[in-house]
């Protein structure tokens, strides 16, 4: 299921730079350094953006960076704080497992994903990096494992019946 995108317009959204990699080319002068930022933004109410912004200086590219994440903003299903099912998202070689945590356990993930969940809201979660550590792979596989995120409600009109059938299982 695409998950739906949504105005950043009205929206409260906050900035979270993940990760900044300068990159240097090497031309008859010398080296030309450049940077890239990976920023995660998010209202801490179930919408969250990743963005990657690339300039010749740190600041430019970080607000490159949010209006990249702006204009990618998608709705994270949310219940009781956490998601709604297991899940794995897969990007490249990295692979990142998403699993629900009981209230009060909080965010347990690693960097980029750990970023990603709180700007989305989400409190309490297991989250395990596999594969691939390169923060571009685990933000692009955890925002892939997010937007395949099912809620109740969409189940239900898959499968052609009502929310409650969904979770109780006619005999």
């Amino acid at each position: 299921m695409k998950v739906k995108k949504v105005s950043p317009s009205e929206l409260d959204l906050k900035e979270r730079v993940v990760h900044i990699n300068r990159v240097a080319k090497v031309v008859k002068g010398g080296r030309n350094f450049s940077f890239n930022a990976i920023v995660v933004v998010g209202d801490g109410n179930g919408h969250v953006g990743v963005g990657l912004g690339k300039a010749n200086e740190v600041t430019d590219a970080i607000a490159k960076g949010a209006d990249n994440a702006r204009k990618n903003l998608v709705r994270i299903p949310r219940l009781k704080g956490t998601i709604p099912h297991e899940i794995v998202g897969k990007s490249g070689a990295g692979k990142v497992f998403l699993k629900p945590a009981s209230p009060g356990t909080g965010v347990i993930a690693g960097g980029p994903v750990r970023a990603i969940m709180e700007s989305a809201g989400v409190q309490d979660v297991f989250a395990k990096s596999i594969g691939s550590s390169n923060p571009h792979n685990v933000i692009k596989a955890a925002m892939n494992g997010l937007s395949n995120i099912l809620d109740a409600a969409a189940v239900s009109r898959k499968r052609g019946i009502s929310i409650n059938e969904v979770f109780h299982k006619p005999l």
